[in-house]
Parts: structure tokens; C-alpha cells; sequence
């Protein structure tokens, strides 16, 4: 199994999201691309779609994060620098607390260069599953 680096993600992607809401028991759709581009501490990760829920019209979506590598592990954070989990591909799990849920996440790297990454998202206020996939928009150049 190939275990990418942070310089292997950067590129478009494709990615697919199903969002499972265990409370309300919907399950919502996200379709889009990822971007990683380069910046000074790493890569800027941004992803566009379209946002499909359970009773509402579909709307644009977007999120932000800062990806960064630190020895074996890549940390991810938020786009305003707030630390938010650390992945190490070799052992893909992470955590991020937020008062008051948790939120799990297992990358998958198993078939790349495409991957999945799966949240469980668990505390007083959220219970959602998340499942991401990602392929890549040019597969021959990974």
C-alpha cells in the first residue's frame, strides 16, 4: 500500500460526501472538487459542490482547511490556523474534541491514489456519519 505524503494530494479532485444524520434519520448528499494548491506552510485545501438535503433545495457548499506536514504525520487545520486533528497514513485515525462532541475520523488510503475519509461525529448536540471519497481528476499523474 502506497502511504502519500502531503505533496501527493496536492491537485484537483473529485469528491463524493453522504451525510448520514442518525437523529433525524436523512441521509444528505455533497458532490464537488477538492483543490489543494500550494501555499507557504503547505497546501490550502478548498472544496466546492453542491450541497443536497432532506427538504431544502440544493445550495452551494463550500469548506477550507490548512494542510501541513510534520515529520511522518500531516496536521490539518482550519483556515483561520486553528489546529484541528492530526493524520499519520500510516495509522489514519484522529480525533478532534468540540465541546461538547467528538469527532472520529479513519482515512483510508488502501486503493490509491484514491481515498475516503469517514467521521463519526458523536456528543449532545450532533450524531452524524460522514463518508468522503476522493479520485483524482488526473489519475495518471499520481
Amino acid at each position: 500500500m502506497i502511504l502519500p505524503r502531503l505533496q501527493d494530494f496536492a491537485g484537483q479532485w473529485r469528491m463524493s460526501r453522504v451525510i448520514t444524520d442518525h437523529r433525524a434519520r436523512t441521509t444528505g448528499q455533497f458532490d464537488g472538487m477538492a483543490a489543494f494548491t500550494p501555499d507557504d506552510g503547505g497546501l490550502a485545501y478548498l472544496e466546492v459542490g453542491t450541497l443536497c438535503l432532506p427538504g431544502q433545495p440544493p445550495f452551494h457548499a463550500e469548506r477550507r482547511y490548512l494542510w501541513r506536514q510534520r515529520e511522518s504525520a500531516i496536521d490539518v487545520h482550519f483556515d483561520d490556523g486553528r489546529f484541528f486533528h492530526s493524520v499519520d497514513p500510516a495509522h489514519p485515525t484522529a480525533c478532534h474534541w468540540c465541546d461538547p462532541d467528538t469527532y472520529d475520523v479513519i482515512y483510508s488510503f488502501a486503493s490509491w491514489p484514491e481515498w475516503s475519509s469517514t467521521w463519526d461525529v458523536a456528543g449532545p448536540r450532533k450524531a452524524y456519519k460522514m463518508i468522503t471519497s476522493y479520485s483524482p481528476t488526473d489519475p495518471g499523474g499520481r
